[in-house]
Parts: structure tokens; C-alpha cells; sequence
């Protein structure tokens, strides 16, 4: 596969998005900036977290106007897939591409820890190599990774099994529901919280975020090789 690490001012994640697709897994990875207008030639869309525009505004609400966004748009409808951790969680939610929208932590602090999660749904093409309920260990840092949506929202999320991740022993943010990550309806778009690519090798204190990439790999470069 060949993934679009897209990079924004202030993002602070490209290098490990990167390192943990291309140099871990060895499948073809590039930047691209913010201010391109195309994704042609690439299989998948990854948007790191840090602090795209400084966050002057809401967390994404700038970033989500970037040129760039219209095609990673365009690659979600076509069904490839697009995965945003942390800010670019929220730049998902400000897209359009994901419901609801992250807040302030309730505690108003920034938060950098390592934090258990509970992986809900399995049946993801992100998520397919952990089984289900299995409880991992992930890093988070942010300070505006509290996830809220109306009670409607949040009733169709369950519905559909749109929550894939929950934070299992603790809420750091006070998201609602305890929800760590969510996936659109078609299933090609996940945004989360923690930082999988922050806990690819054993160096880094954990390798529970390799599975998840791998199962990216797993899924959608069956559909590569077959077109």
C-alpha cells in the first residue's frame, strides 16, 4: 500500500505515522503537505496529531479549510482508507468526515500518559488483527481529546457499532461514553485519541499499536492487489 502522511503547520506526529507504516511494516509511505491539491497514486490518508495551525481556533477547525482536504475527502468516499489520531481525529470531526466534536478536557489539563483501552469493535478493517474486548495500552497526549455528541448521535453510534474504542480503567478527558475512537458508517474512516503509532515496536514500551496498522494492511491491500 501507499499511504499520504499529510503533514499541517504544527503537526508534531508525521515522523512516527511514517516510521510505523513504512519502516516497521515496509509499505510505501510520503508526506504531503498540507497546501496539495492531489492524492492521486495513493491506496490510504493518515493524519497525525499535534497542533495543526497552532490551534487558534477550535482543534482542526483551520486545518479542515487546507486544500488538501477536499481530496482526502475524496479518497474517503471512495472508500479507501482514512485514519486521523489525535488532532487529526479532530480535524475528521471539523471535516464532516466523523460525528460529534472534541472538547476540553474536563480536568482543563493536558494529558500525556500511557492509558488502557478496551477494543469494542473487532469487526473493522482497523481493527481485525486484536480480538475483541482485548484491552491494550496506548499513549495519549492532548489537551482537547474530550469527545461529545448529541443523544441521538450517540444512539446511532451504538446502533451501527460505530464506537471502536473505549477507554477501559480511566477517562482522562471525560469523553462521553468513555469513547476513545470512533469509525464512520462505511468503515474506511477512524479517528481516535490515543496514538497507535507511538506504540509500534518494544523500544517505545509497547507493540499494541502495531496490530492496528497492520490490519489496515491486512484489509485494504487485498483490495489493492485485486484491482
Amino acid at each position: 500500500m501507499k499511504f499520504a502522511v499529510i503533514v499541517f503547520p504544527g503537526s508534531n506526529c508525521d515522523m512516527d505515522l511514517l516510521w510505523a507504516v513504512k519502516d516497521i511494516l515496509g509499505e510505501e509511505a510520503e508526506y504531503v503537505r498540507h497546501d496539495e491539491e492531489s492524492l492521486a497514486g495513493f491506496d490510504g490518508v493518515l493524519i497525525p496529531g499535534g497542533f495543526s495551525y497552532g490551534d487558534y481556533l477550535r482543534c482542526g477547525a483551520i486545518a479542515r479549510f487546507s486544500k488538501i482536504i477536499h481530496e482526502v475527502i475524496r479518497l474517503a468516499d471512495e472508500g479507501k482508507p482514512v485514519f486521523g489520531t489525535c488532532n487529526g481525529f479532530q480535524i475528521l470531526t471539523e471535516a464532516g468526515l466523523l460525528p460529534g466534536v472534541l472538547l476540553r478536557n474536563e480536568s482543563l489539563h493536558f494529558v500525556c500518559k500511557t492509558i488502557s483501552l478496551k477494543v469494542v469493535n473487532n469487526q473493522t478493517a482497523f481493527t481485525s488483527e486484536y480480538q475483541k474486548k482485548e484491552v491494550i495500552q496506548l499513549p495519549i497526549a492532548h489537551g482537547e481529546g474530550n469527545y461529545y455528541c448529541d443523544d441521538s448521535t450517540l444512539e446511532q453510534l451504538k446502533e451501527n457499532q460505530q464506537i471502536v474504542f473505549t477507554y477501559a480503567d480511566e477517562n482522562p478527558n471525560g469523553s462521553l461514553a468513555n469513547i476513545a475512537g470512533i469509525i464512520n458508517k462505511n468503515g474506511n474512516v477512524l479517528g481516535m485519541m490515543p496514538h497507535p503509532e507511538r506504540a509500534v515496536e518494544s523500544l517505545l514500551g509497547s507493540e499494541d499499536g502495531l496490530r492496528f496498522f497492520k490490519s489496515i494492511v491486512k484489509n485494504y491491500g487485498k483490495v489493492r492487489a485485486n484491482t
